[in-house]
This record gives structure tokens, C-alpha cells and sequence, in this order.
């Protein structure tokens, strides 16, 4: 049972740790489309835009019901972050307990 709940679990912090890496190119995009860096008329920044849009705000929702903005900024990402975090050191705990 631990030789294939070991690699599932790996995997999973894997695609953990992708998503962290969404979840900043997301953030990045949007600051640079609002400060006007980057042309949000421009076809691939508008479709890179949707594509982290589909991936990343279901998540950011459910943050944002519960935690609402503090003035102009929007704290989802950060505690989305310590969300991921918070998962990734229960799943390496759970590996090491397995491995053991």
C-alpha cells in the first residue's frame, strides 16, 4: 500500500507546488495589465489572462467569501498560499510517517 500512497502523495505536492507557480504568474499578470505595462488587448496576454482566470479564481472565491479585501488589496492569494503551504507539510509529515 505505501508503494504506491508515497509517489500519489509526492505527485500531489507536485501539483501543489505548479499551482504556486500559477497563482504568482496570475498575480504578476494582473499588476502589470492594471499599471498599463502590458496591452490587455493584446491576444495572448488576453488569453493567458482567461486561462489563469479558469485556474485560479474558483479558489480565490471561496477565499474571498470569508476573508473580504483590506481597503484596496486583495489578501486571497497570500492565505491561498498558506493554504497550499499548510497542505504540502501535512502531505511531507503523512510521507515520512509512511516511510517509517
Amino acid at each position: 500500500m505505501n508503494t504506491i500512497l508515497i509517489p500519489l502523495l509526492q505527485v500531489l505536492s507536485v501539483a501543489l507546488d505548479l499551482y504556486k507557480w500559477v497563482v504568482i504568474i496570475w498575480v504578476v499578470l494582473s499588476w502589470l495589465v492594471q499599471f498599463n505595462i502590458i496591452n490587455s488587448h493584446n491576444q495572448f496576454v488576453r488569453t493567458l489572462g482567461r486561462a489563469l482566470d479558469q485556474l485560479v479564481e474558483p479558489a480565490m472565491r471561496r477565499i474571498r467569501r470569508y476573508v473580504p479585501p483590506f481597503g484596496n488589496m486583495d489578501v486571497s492569494p497570500i492565505i491561498l498560499f498558506l493554504i497550499i503551504l499548510f497542505i504540502q507539510l501535512v502531505i511531507g509529515r503523512v510521507i515520512i510517517m509512511l516511510a517509517s
